[in-house]
């Protein structure tokens, strides 16, 4: 399948800045699942860009600017080929141990009544598998699709207790319940056109990702319930969302700032 992907982030500021630097995790790398076939970086000002990886592995971009900024427009878009895999990552750029993903974070705190329904829902269970699939669909089935922006801070255990949910927060959930079930589970950042089809999106998709053994890195979508498929172009990975967002960094400079983000995916055939 090839993803045609147009993402455009915009950062207007209340008052002059002196300086930014952030770091980009925008740029897909090619593993045996998926090749990058064409993708641009664009920035609309003077600015200085080096290329990286952060400690998680991920493929980075450092920008630096000097103002004085009012605002800044951070723009990609090309195209991702990407092969059927059930699920299961081949070929990406591992440094870490899997069990260091059974590390909690403040976003992945599911709290009690989150443990409670993982281990109804997979308890029962031997196969890991198994067991994945099980509590990834009853995410699923669970909660109501919010289409709305993330809110930023909220904790999975916050999430568990409302009807509606983001992408973002089902993908915390999940990691948080794969963890509690001893599973090493991380969040996954990158471009899908599941659950916003034919819609602009309000930030990049984020799924998760847990290790079983035997396979190693398995896939899993609580938006569709289902494995993550040859839809979806995989970016960054972390703990959580904040360790995978795609712009992070810091600005110097009095006032506030107001985000805009414009994100289009299409898929189509390779041969059309």
């Amino acid at each position: 399948m090839r993803l045609t992907i147009d993402h455009r982030t915009i950062y207007r500021f209340s008052a002059p800045q002196g300086r930014l630097t952030q770091m980009l995790r925008l740029t897909p790398e090619d593993t045996h699942d998926q090749a990058v076939a064409s993708w641009h970086l664009h920035v609309d000002c003077d600015a200085r860009m080096r290329p990286g990886r952060d400690g998680f592995g991920n493929r980075v971009t450092m920008l630096y600017v000097e103002g004085p900024i009012d605002q800044i427009e951070i723009s990609v878009a090309g195209e991702v080929l990407t092969n059927a895999s059930n699920g299961i990552v081949h070929g990406a750029h591992e440094p870490l141990p899997p069990m260091l993903f059974l590390r909690s974070t403040a976003l992945t705190e599911g709290g009690a009544t989150l443990a409670e329904f993982a281990a109804d829902v997979a308890g029962p269970i031997c196969d890991t598998i198994e067991r994945m699939h099980a509590f990834n669909d009853a995410l699923h089935r669970k909660f109501g699709l919010d289409r709305g922006r993330p809110v930023s801070g909220r904790t999975a255990a916050e999430a568990f207790e409302m009807s509606d949910v983001t992408p973002r927060d089902l993908a915390h959930m999940f990691v948080a319940g794969a963890r509690r079930l001893g599973v090493p589970a991380r969040y996954v950042s990158g471009y899908s056109p599941v659950c916003f089809e034919g819609d602009a999106r309000p930030a990049p998709h984020g799924w998760a990702e847990a290790h079983v053994q035997g396979l190693g890195w398995v896939a899993f979508d609580p938006c569709t319930g289902l494995s993550a498929d040859e839809a979806y172009a995989r970016v960054a990975v972390a703990l959580d969302s904040a360790g995978a967002a795609p712009v992070a960094g810091s600005r110097l400079g009095e006032g506030d700032e107001e985000l805009d983000v414009d994100l289009h995916v299409a898929q189509a055939n390779p041969q059309d």
